[in-house]
């Protein structure tokens, strides 16, 4: 049986600010993110099995990817953990959900983070392919596993 790769797309929205960084993303400002998951897996092969023909679930993918990503950064604001703890508690004052990370919030450190963060979670079998995470209609960073092994 052949090895397919399927994806789930999930969008959010999300603002950050990059500590240091010497142009306009120095300051608060938000995005609509675009994520893409990708499994790959054989698809099933049992005719009594109301999964057959299928390498995942999508179902399960969306509700894994939601409770692992989705509902913390959704309308969050997210800052390194390397700001001063008075940022910080101004920060969480002016926003409400500030997620803070142990990296400078980038998209490519961000969908390093979510991969590392996806890569167990499925069934036995189905392997964590890619995470494509867009940050504006033209510009995205994408984690594939054959790079990271």
């Amino acid at each position: 049986m052949s090895k397919i790769r399927v994806t789930r797309e999930f969008t959010f929205e999300m603002a950050h600010v990059l500590k240091g960084y010497d142009g306009p993303c120095k300051n608060v400002h938000g995005h609509s993110y675009h994520l893409f998951v990708t499994l790959s897996g054989t698809p099933l092969n049992d005719k009594s099995h109301p999964k057959n023909g299928m390498v995942v679930d999508f179902n399960d993918i969306k509700d894994i990817v939601l409770k692992k990503i989705i509902k913390r950064f959704d309308h969050s604001v997210v800052i390194s953990s390397d700001f001063d703890e008075e940022r910080k508690r101004m920060m969480i004052s002016a926003f409400g959900n500030t997620v803070i990370v142990n990296y400078q919030p980038t998209c490519e450190n961000m969908v390093s983070d979510f991969a590392e963060t996806l890569k167990d979670e499925f069934p036995t079998g189905v392997k964590l392919h890619s995470v494509r995470l867009c940050e504006t209609a033209n510009s995205f960073a994408e984690w594939v596993a054959t790079d990271n092994e």
